[in-house]
């Protein structure tokens, strides 16, 4: 029995023709948006996206003491381009996501696996006293330490944009949870030290690559 295309699903009052597929020809249905990136997924995401402004900000708590205010503040920066970046990086990967449809899940995958090996392997580096905290604590040091913290991000829209996701729900949820970690970041930074960042940079990294090799094993079939 064939597979109905995509392409093949018709406006209404068109007529609508379905095109079975030839044996021997790849027959498996690109998954849409929505089944790729459930809910769950989009939040395991955004977690993993804002840990690394988590721990920059827990640097930041831990060697001053910042008001309420000012965490906020720092909150709202970091969100901001938190979700800015990865909308960059998507815009550009829609712009070579036709020219490679039969690799674009190994590529999603390659992106999320190395942004998210790239955090654990920083995460298990040690700790630099000298530079727990930043030596500048003005507005274009913060904004620089969030671009700094972004640019995995961006990277991460490049891989999404080869399996149609939402990036607009994303960008968003990763905004939101970057403004809400950094916050708390910044406030607890004090009490519980730059290490639980750290921590928190590694188990983001590895749920990163557990994203990575879920989309990889969605589109070969292996599971879903």
């Amino acid at each position: 029995m064939g597979v109905v295309r995509s392409a093949d699903i018709h406006p209404p009052g068109e007529t609508s023709v379905s095109t079975a597929v030839p044996a021997g020809e790849d027959t498996r249905l690109v998954c849409p948006a929505d089944t790729i990136m459930t809910p769950g997924a989009i939040a395991v995401l955004s977690l993993s996206m804002s840990t690394d402004a988590f721990a920059a900000a827990v640097g930041r708590g831990a060697s001053h003491r910042p008001a309420v205010s000012t965490a906020l503040k720092a909150g709202v920066v970091f969100g901001v381009i938190e979700a800015i970046t990865p909308l960059i990086g998507w815009g550009l990967g829609i712009v070579a996501a036709g020219l490679v449809e039969r690799v674009d899940h190994w590529i999603a995958f390659a992106l999320l696996a190395a942004v998210g090996g790239k955090m654990i392997w920083e995460a298990c580096q040690p700790i630099d006293d000298e530079d727990a905290g930043p030596k500048r604590s003005g507005p274009w040091a913060l904004i620089a330490t969030a671009v700094g913290t972004s640019i995995d991000a961006a990277a991460v829209g490049v891989g999404l944009a080869f399996i149609g996701v939402n990036i607009w729900v994303i960008a968003l949820s990763i905004g939101f949870t970057t403004f809400a970690l950094t916050t708390v970041g910044m406030l607890i930074g004090k009490a519980v030290g730059k290490r639980f960042g750290k921590k928190a940079e590694f188990l983001g990294g590895l749920a990163l690559v557990g994203i990575g090799s879920m989309i990889l094993f969605e589109h070969l079939g292996v599971i879903g």
